[in-house]
C-alpha cells in the first residue's frame, strides 16, 4: 500500500482512472438503457399523466448526460487544477472562489436538468414557485457535494499522511501499529461511502462505530494485552479474559454513545449495535488479533535468526579474508628467511612449525563455533612468537605479554582476541623509533580479561597499508555484537602516541 504513494503523481493517476472508468461506464449504460430504467419509465407515466409530451431523448437521456458530464468535468477540474494548489497554500483565495464558482454552477445545471427530467411538476406548481423549489433543492443538493468533497480530500491527505510516516507513527506511539493505521484508512473510506450513500445518520453511527472500537482494540492488544498474557501459564485463557472485559466496556460506551446521538434516543439501535459489537470483538477482533500476534513473533524469531546466522557467516568469512594477508605473510617468511641467514636452521624450523600450527589452526578450528580457551591462547603464543622474529634484533622495540596458561574447559570464539594483537604489531612497531607493546590475558571466575596497548607511529608516505585501516577491528565488533550481546565490555581509546584496548568476556 505505502508503494502508491511514492510518488503524488500515482495516486493521481489511480484518481484519473477510477473516474474515468466510471462515467465511462456510466455513458455506457445510459445509452444501452439498461440503467435506472424504472426511474425513467416512471418519469414516462408522470408526463402522461400531467398531459405532456415525453420523449425518452430530450427528458431523460439528454438531462442525464449533460449531469454526467457536470459531474466528471468539475471532478477533474477540482482534483487536478484546484485542490492541489490549495493544499500547497498556493492562492488560497482565487481556488476557493474558483470552487465555490464550480459548485455554483452544478447547482445551476442541476436545476435545469431537472425542469427536463422533471417537467411534468409544471402541472402542479407554477413556473416561479417550481423554480424556486428546484433552485433551492438542487443549491442544497450542490452543497452537500462540496461537504462531501471537501470530506473525500481530508481522507486522502491523512491516508497519504499515515502511510508516508507509518514507520515514525509506530515508533513514536507504539500503541499504534501499521495493521491499525491500515484499517483506519478503510474505516474512513467505508465511512465515507455510507455517507455517499445518503444513508440515515443513525445507521451511519451503528456501522461506523463497531469497526473503529474494532480497531482501537486491536492496537490496545497488540501493545498491551498479548504481550502480558504470554507470562501466564495459559497465554489464550489469560489473554481473552482481560479482552473480554475491555470489550465490554467498549460495548458499554457504544451504547452510552449512541443513545446521546441518535435520533430521539434510539435504545433499540443503541443496544443492538452494543450487542453486535461485544459479539464481533469477541468472535472476530480476539482472535484475529491473537493469530496475527503469535505470527508475527514467529516471524520476527525467524528473521533474527537469519540475521545472526548471516552476520556470524559474513563476519567470519571478512574476518578469514583479512588473516589471509599477504603483508603478513612475506614479512613472516623475510623473517624467516633473514634468521636462516644469520643463524642456525633450529629457530627457522621452530618458526616454521609454528606459521604451520597457526595455518591448521585458521583452516581447521576457525570453522568451529566454538573453540576451547587454551587453542585461542596457544594460537596467540604462536603468533607473537613468529612476529618477535623479526624485532628480537632491534633494541628499540620492546614486546611484554602476561598471558596466563588455561586448564580448565573455558570455551570461546576462535579467533576473537588475534585481531587487536594483529593490529598491535602493524601499528604499534617501526624499526626506526621506540617502540612498545604489552599484552595482558588473565582469567577469573569463567570472566576473561584481555588488555592490549601498543605505541603509533606515522607510517611512511611509501607504505602500502598507510591508508588501510582494515576490516579486523570492525568485524570482531560485530561477532562479540553477535556472540556476546550482553556479555562482554569493550574499550578502545588513544591518547595520540599510544593506543589502548580493554576487553573482557564472560565465557562459558
Amino acid at each position: 500500500m505505502k508503494n502508491f504513494i511514492k510518488n503524488p503523481s500515482d495516486i493521481n493517476r489511480i484518481e484519473y482512472w477510477a473516474a474515468t472508468t466510471m462515467f465511462v461506464f456510466s455513458i455506457f449504460f445510459l445509452v444501452s438503457g439498461s440503467v435506472n430504467m424504472n426511474e425513467w419509465k416512471y418519469n414516462k407515466v408522470s408526463f402522461t399523466e400531467a398531459q405532456q409530451e415525453y420523449t425518452y431523448f430530450n427528458n431523460y437521456f439528454l438531462p442525464s448526460l449533460v449531469r454526467y458530464i457536470t459531474f466528471y468535468g468539475s471532478y477533474l477540474l477540482l482534483s487536478f487544477f484546484i485542490v492541489p494548489p490549495l493544499s500547497r497554500r498556493e492562492n488560497i483565495t482565487l481556488n476557493v472562489l474558483l470552487t465555490l464558482v464550480i459548485f455554483y454552477l452544478i447547482s445551476v445545471i442541476l436545476a435545469v436538468t431537472v425542469t427536463w427530467l422533471q417537467g411534468y411538476l409544471f402541472s402542479s406548481y407554477t413556473e416561479d414557485q417550481l423554480y424556486a423549489k428546484l433552485f433551492q433543492e438542487s443549491a442544497i443538493f450542490s452543497f452537500w457535494l462540496l461537504m462531501m468533497f471537501a470530506l473525500y480530500n481530508f481522507i486522502k491527505h491523512i491516508a497519504i499522511y499515515l502511510l508516508e510516516n507509518s514507520d515514525l507513527i509506530q515508533s513514536k506511539y507504539r500503541v499504534i501499529t501499521r495493521d491499525g493505521i491500515y484499517a483506519f484508512i478503510v474505516w474512513m473510506i467505508g465511512l465515507f461511502l455510507l455517507l455517499m450513500s445518503q444513508v440515515e445518520s443513525d445507521i451511519v453511527l451503528a456501522f461506523a462505530s463497531c469497526p473503529l472500537a474494532g480497531i482501537i482494540l486491536y492496537c490496545y492488544s497488540m501493545y498491551i494485552l498479548l504481550p502480558g498474557s504470554q507470562r501466564a501459564a495459559k497465554p489464550y485463557r489469560s489473554y481473552l479474559g482481560s479482552f473480554s472485559w475491555v470489550a465490554l466496556l467498549s460495548s458499554f460506551s457504544i451504547f452510552v454513545v449512541l443513545l446521546i446521538l441518535t435520533s430521539q434516543n434510539n435504545e433499540e439501535i443503541s443496544f443492538t449495535t452494543a450487542f453486535f459489537n461485544l459479539v464481533f470483538q469477541l468472535l472476530f477482533t480476539a482472535p484475529l488479533s491473537w493469530y496475527v500476534y503469535k505470527h508475527r513473533i514467529t516471524v520476527d524469531y525467524e528473521i533474527k535468526g537469519l540475521q545472526t546466522a548471516l552476520g556470524r557467516s559474513t563476519a567470519d568469512l571478512n574476518f578469514l579474508r583479512s588473516q589471509i594477508n599477504p603483508h603478513f605473510l612475506f614479512n613472516i617468511l623475510n623473517a624467516l628467511y633473514g634468521t636462516s641467514l644469520q643463524e642456525n636452521a633450529e629457530r627457522t624450523s621452530e618458526g616454521i612449525q609454528k606459521l604451520g600450527d597457526m595455518m591448521r589452526f585458521m583452516l581447521h578450528e576457525n570453522l568451529q563455533e566454538k573453540i576451547s580457551l587454551n587453542r585461542e591462547i596457544e594460537y596467540l603464543n604462536n603468533y607473537i612468537a613468529l612476529q618477535s622474529l623479526r624485532t628480537q634484533s632491534s633494541p628499540e622495540i620492546t614486546i611484554s605479554t602476561e598471558i596466563e596458561e588455561h586448564v580448565g574447559i573455558l570455551q570461546i570464539a576462535p579467533m576473537l582476541l588475534i585481531p587487536f594483537v594483529e593490529n598491535a604489531f602493524k601499528h604499534g612497531i617501526s624499526l626506526k623509533e621506540r617502540s612498545n607493546i604489552r599484552i595482558s590475558l588473565v582469567n577469573r571466575d569463567k570472566t576473561l580479561y584481555f588488555d592490549i596497548s601498543n605505541s603509533m607511529h606515522e607510517k611512511p608516505a611509501n607504505d602500502p597499508e598507510k591508508n588501510n585501516n582494515g576490516i579486523g577491528l570492525s568485524n570482531v565488533k560485530q561477532r562479540l555484537r553477535l556472540m556476546y550481546p550482553t556479555r562482554h565490555e569493550l574499550s578502545i581509546r588513544e591518547s595520540g602516541k599510544e593506543f589502548f584496548v580493554h576487553l573482557t568476556i564472560q565465557l562459558d
